[in-house]
């Protein structure tokens, strides 16, 4: 199942380079079956993949671009995105034209099958995997969960602290983990993600009451403001006049109280971001599978879990 990674893992790796070294490597490729990576130079008229395999050009025929394609169920954008990026193929054929060129025709579409069938049809509910982001929307995050097959993170379940875009926590192209929710009637997996960063205790340990630290702010309202200090952990600091979403804070922290899962905290600093990118993710789980996550403490007085296995 390891070899099922999403798209633009293998690009670079010594193993592929090597099996599109030669063209003998590349027979050698296609006997075996074997997984590889190029990056698609150019999408003809045609909707064919055109692919950079170092010395030589591969096809990616139109009906062999996409899962779905063949059969009507995805559209052409499927294959006009993969443009300027990596794509993964197995070959299929070697054929040369009339001057003795060789031509090798790929397939990416078989790859998308046999990962579906040999890995995705296995994943399960509470299943922590890698995954690589797509794009975002506001409704939430699209990631790769292995050879350009694409799940769905809600943005309800990127963090426990609120966001308004999922850009205030994700980049595209940026690689993540994240948990298998379930999967519908038509085999589409939907993903979670705060479930791995951590419950209000672990977060709320690596602060201290006296402390002065940096935060976000994510909402300002009439009654506070509330500051992210960390995906999973938000404290409400008392109203301040031309604080705006978006912006960093400095803030001191009065209290933490886990019986009410509250963090106090007073303003000392509003100053807007250094970087518009969002900070690199510290996640608590990285693998295995979680039958149950409870994210409140024993004490507190409600109980906020997410239950993969009830069993």
């Amino acid at each position: 199942m390891t070899m099922f990674r999403p798209e633009g893992t293998l690009l670079y790796t010594e193993e592929n380079q090597s099996c599109i070294s030669s063209t003998e490597a590349l027979r050698q490729a296609m006997s075996s079956g074997r997984i590889l990576e190029g990056r698609a130079v150019l999408c003809d008229s045609e909707h064919n993949l055109v692919v950079d395999l170092g010395g030589l050009r591969g096809l990616i025929p139109r009906a062999e671009g996409a899962l779905g394609i063949r059969e009507g169920t995805a559209r052409a954008i499927a294959i006009i995105s993969r443009t300027g990026k990596p794509v993964c193929f197995q070959v299929t054929d070697m054929p040369r034209d009339a001057a003795g060129e060789l031509h090798p025709l790929l397939s990416r579409r078989a790859v998308q099958q046999r990962c579906c069938g040999q890995y995705i049809a296995q994943l399960r509910p509470g299943q922590v995997i890698p995954a690589r982001v797509t794009h975002l929307e506001p409704f939430g995050c699209f990631a790769d969960i292995g050879c350009g097959i694409v799940s769905l993170i809600p943005i309800d379940a990127i963090s426990v602290s609120r966001i308004s875009h999922p850009a205030d926590r994700f980049h595209p192209g940026q690689d993540i983990f994240a948990v298998v929710r379930g999967t519908d009637e038509q085999g589409r997996v939907t993903l979670g993600h705060k479930e791995l960063l951590g419950t209000w205790e672990e977060n709320a340990a690596r602060f201290r009451s006296g402390e002065t630290v940096a935060g976000i702010i994510r909402s300002a309202e009439p009654y506070g403001v509330f500051i992210e200090l960390a995906p999973n952990l938000a404290g409400l600091a008392e109203p301040c006049p031309g604080a705006q979403p978006g912006q960093h804070a400095s803030v001191y922290i009065k209290s933490l109280i886990p019986e009410k899962m509250k963090v106090k905290l007073m303003i000392v600093d509003i100053f807007d971001p250094p970087d518009s990118r969002p900070a690199p993710l510290e996640y608590f789980v990285r693998q295995g599978v979680l039958k149950r996550w409870k994210y409140s403490p024993d004490c507190a007085g409600r109980s906020i879990e997410t239950v993969f296995d009830p069993n």
